[in-house]
């Protein structure tokens, strides 16, 4: 592993970028294996009280207690497969920390895109650590803090086989978005490892809350 470490600490957030956490050839294959095996959907999601398709194609993967809900959508993972599996190894034995779970998103083009927000549903508990290792296309990841409207955005790009951690206050204290661009680009897929709390929800299998 040829890989490069950038450590980011602003207002709070800690932030790690590994560039090269996978060497070229393994981030090819992931991304061809991953691109054709995962159940790629576009759910419809919940924003600012309306419902609207999400801008980009998603998958819920993980252990079976890693249910998780967000922007309105209710998760019940699918089983892992092999190279999703592989990758989560990976990352534990890099991180020594715990993932039950991945969301996968597959962003098309430029027209494809993640609007502001934070990873700070409950389940993921106070402080979360997020792994997200990216394949394909290099793509532009935006910070901006929640509360100081006077403090600059940070911008990163996020490249091909590169690992970003996100830990400390992250969540909490910052939104981060991934624009819209009017370059003609390739696909990416982002994959985002989590810890989902197994018993923070008594979910049925209806999908309704037994509190």
């Amino acid at each position: 592993m040829d890989s490069e470490t950038n450590r980011l600490e602003f207002l709070g957030g800690q932030c790690v970028l590994i560039e090269r956490f996978l060497e070229k050839s393994r981030a090819d294959h992931y991304f061809a294996r991953i691109r054709e095996q995962a159940q790629w959907s576009q759910p419809i999601i919940r924003l600012f009280g309306k419902d609207i398709p999400s801008p980009r194609l998603s998958a819920w993967y993980g252990d079976k207690s890693a249910i998780y809900r967000y922007s309105g959508l209710y998760c019940d993972p699918l089983p892992w497969f092999d190279e999703l599996f592989e990758l989560r190894q990976l990352l534990q034995n890099y991180t020594n920390q715990s993932f039950n779970s991945v969301l996968l998103n597959l962003y098309r083009d430029g027209h494809d895109s993640m609007g502001r927000h934070s990873d700070n549903e409950p389940e993921l508990g106070e402080d979360p650590c997020i792994a997200s290792i990216s394949l394909g296309q290099t793509r532009r990841f935006v910070f901006k803090h929640k509360h100081k409207k006077n403090c600059p955005p940070v911008s990163i790009h996020l490249e091909h086989g590169s690992l970003f951690l996100m830990g400390g206050e992250t969540q909490r204290s910052w939104n981060h978005s991934l624009p819209k661009t009017t370059k003609s680009i390739s696909s990416r897929i982002s994959l985002t490892y989590r810890w989902i709390e197994p018993e923070y929800h008594s979910v049925s299998r209806s999908g309704k809350s037994s509190d």
